[in-house]
């Protein structure tokens, strides 16, 4: 669909605009996790083809204030910093909300929020859900957690209007479990880089006691799933520092004993980090390096790959579905394929092309105009919408 067509056709009034409410995400900007950089490049950008969009965030994380982030309504309220029942009990507060605030959509994301689609279809409203993978495979979560979550995917997959998936893997994982063949494929994106300067990236290096291309970098919150400890182990006694940007909110077990081994790896943790710092750790690096065992989609991989970073990344499926070269994979959880490779990998220094995969298949604006589409779908009997398509002498196609 046009993109001047998204425009004529939702800005006739601030009345007629129609309205999206987001649910099952902390909050925006510069919230740690994969749905939040997801929500924060997404929802501006559907501002700027004319939606109303309200995320409802969690207080926890983003204060008490309401606020606006470039365009975005940003409405905070209570919810327990507990990782068992925080999304939970915020979402379902979250669909009454979005019911008062008289949503034409709500948007879930994840499949621990999905499980109240059935409940925002019962109030009268239209449901998309975004699954973001089945996070009942992340080790964190015991018996019960797991159980809600399987339930969620089910309910988000069994109730909502519209099912969005950010890869094949999971739209392959849906069909096969529950013989579901309408989701829509819109991946996770990520912005090109801006360009830094030497001294400014310098700057950076001096603060984590760095030198460029001379580290290796993983991004990421600090769980299991994400492999920094088969990361750290496979380099230990190799010449070359790690660097690990990301934090853990919760200090598990987990994140307090990495950051112990860390230490005695003499790696760098700079905990979370956004914007310039960031991106002039992904500048430096003479690899990125992702060991995940579980992925939705990796917006950390995506980055790496638009600065033009050489990557090492396990062959887990949402890894593999990117196609990148052979030698960029090893086997999940094998350390000496992994140390093998990291070292061929430094040894070759080299830039590589995959800024122009970012380019061609993982770009904001089209994902937006994407989803823009979804959105239409719904709502594609709305009177101002329709008026807006006649006066345009434009039938509303998506």
């Amino acid at each position: 669909m046009n993109i001047n067509f998204f425009k004529k056709a939702l800005k006739k009034s601030e009345n007629s605009r129609m309205r999206i409410v987001v649910v099952g995400v902390r909050g925006i900007p510069n919230i740690e996790g994969g749905i939040e950089t997801h929500c924060e490049k997404l929802y501006p950008r559907l501002v700027g083809l004319g939606f109303n969009v309200t995320v409802l965030g969690r207080s926890c994380f983003i204060g008490n204030k309401p606020y606006e982030y470039k365009g975005v309504k940003v409405i905070p309220f209570w919810a327990p910093k507990h990782k068992g029942i925080e999304a939970t009990l915020h979402t379902f507060i979250g669909v009454f909300v979005a019911k008062h605030l008289h949503a034409d959509i709500l948007h879930i994301h994840a499949i621990g929020p999905s499980i109240f689609a059935p409940l925002a279809r019962m109030l009268g409203m239209k449901v998309v859900v975004t699954h973001h993978g089945p996070d009942y495979d992340r080790k964190k979560w015991g018996p019960f957690a797991k159980l809600i979550l399987r339930v969620g995917e089910y309910f988000g997959v069994t109730f909502a209007n519209k099912v969005i998936v950010i890869s094949k893997t999971i739209e392959k994982l849906i069909e096969t479990k529950y013989k579901y063949f309408g989701s829509i494929l819109i991946p996770n994106g990520v912005d090109l880089p801006a360009p830094r300067t030497h001294e400014e990236i310098q700057g950076t290096m001096q603060k984590y006691g760095i030198t460029m291309n001379e580290y290796i970098l993983s991004v990421g919150r600090l769980v299991p799933e994400k492999g920094f400890h088969d990361l750290l182990n496979s380099t230990k006694n190799e010449d070359i520092k790690v660097v690990i940007a990301g934090s853990d909110p919760s200090r598990s077990k987990y994140s307090q004993s990495l950051c112990d081994l860390a230490q005695d790896c003499g790696a760098v943790m700079t905990g979370f980090v956004k914007g310039n710092e960031l991106s002039d750790l992904f500048y430096g690096a003479a690899l990125f390096v992702l060991a995940s065992s579980h992925e939705g989609l990796p917006i950390a991989l995506l980055e790496a790959m638009s600065y033009g970073k050489n990557v090492l990344v396990s062959d887990i499926p949402a890894n593999l579905e990117i196609g990148l070269p052979e030698a960029c994979y090893y086997k999940v959880g094998n350390l000496e394929e992994m140390r093998n490779k990291i070292n061929l990998a430094v040894a070759r220094n080299s830039s590589s092309s995959f800024a122009e995969i970012i380019k061609e298949r993982y770009n904001w604006d089209l994902i937006a105009q994407q989803v823009g589409n979804v959105y239409f779908q719904l709502n594609s009997h709305d009177l101002a919408f329709i008026h807006a398509a006649a006066a345009l002498n434009e039938k509303p196609s998506v």
